[in-house]
């Protein structure tokens, strides 16, 4: 078990667990988590021995509520913001992941705990989830992707419906547009999260990888340039196949 402040980081078994972990505030998303992300996740990319990253939230009432305004909003200069975006990217980084990230999601999910769930490759959701994307309603937008993370899963009429009017919507209802994958009873939110890991675990960690990349790579191209992509990163695997 690591020593963060904010977070919980174990592995076993070449799983990675990220444990959100200020569940006093519903695991609000704050400048020392967003730094302490950032060294987990960077570590996460750089270990050869995980092969899936699954990150939840702690206590029973939510994943993570959102951003702690009060320290965002009370940003230093705009020079001093840009060197940190730049230097602490946190949202790139999680996207750049190699391996398959799987999001265990329950209670609140809201604002930057939406923007980290969209950021990761599959979710499951307990029947008590609740998402939303509130920002409009607070004067400002997204600021962690979801104005382009979300209609990428959902589609652009939904994502719109949700950011333009922050309607929150249950489990069910996200599991209806896409959003989710799974959605479960609370217990079994965890064991079904594992399970699906070490499914994964048990593949060709090679040919995961070059699945996954192949998708989101495959999502800033045409479908010739993702065909291309496609062929190549197999022309690759199987040539790794037969030279061991």
């Amino acid at each position: 078990m690591s020593a963060f402040q904010t977070l919980i980081f174990e592995k076993e078994d070449n799983i990675a667990y990220i444990t959100l972990n200020r569940p006093e505030v519903l695991n609000v998303y704050n400048i020392k988590m967003r730094d302490e992300l950032y060294q987990i996740l960077g570590a996460i990319k750089d270990d050869s021995e995980v092969r899936v990253a699954i990150l939840k939230g702690a206590g029973e009432k939510a994943f993570c509520a959102g951003a702690d305004l009060s320290e965002f909003l009370t940003a230093p200069s705009p020079t001093i913001a840009r060197q940190v975006r730049w230097e602490r990217d946190v949202w790139g980084l999680f996207l750049s992941l190699p391996q398959p990230v799987i999001a265990a999601l329950h209670g609140y999910v809201l604002g930057d705990g939406i923007e980290m769930a969209l950021c990761c490759d599959l979710r499951v959701a307990s029947h008590d989830a609740q998402f939303g994307v509130p920002e409009v309603g607070l004067g400002i937008i997204p600021a962690a992707g979801a104005t382009q993370t979300l209609p990428r899963t959902v589609g652009r009429s939904k994502a719109l419906e949700m950011l333009l009017t922050g309607r929150w919507v249950d489990a069910e209802e996200a599991y209806k547009v896409g959003l989710v994958n799974w959605v479960v009873p609370r217990d079994e939110l965890l064991p079904t999260a594992n399970e699906i890991a070490k499914k994964i675990v048990s593949y060709d960690q090679l040919a995961v990888r070059s699945a996954k990349q192949a998708v989101m790579r495959g999502l800033d191209l045409s479908l010739s340039e993702g065909l291309e992509l496609e062929k190549r990163l197999a022309s690759s695997l199987q040539r790794s196949k037969s030279n061991p």
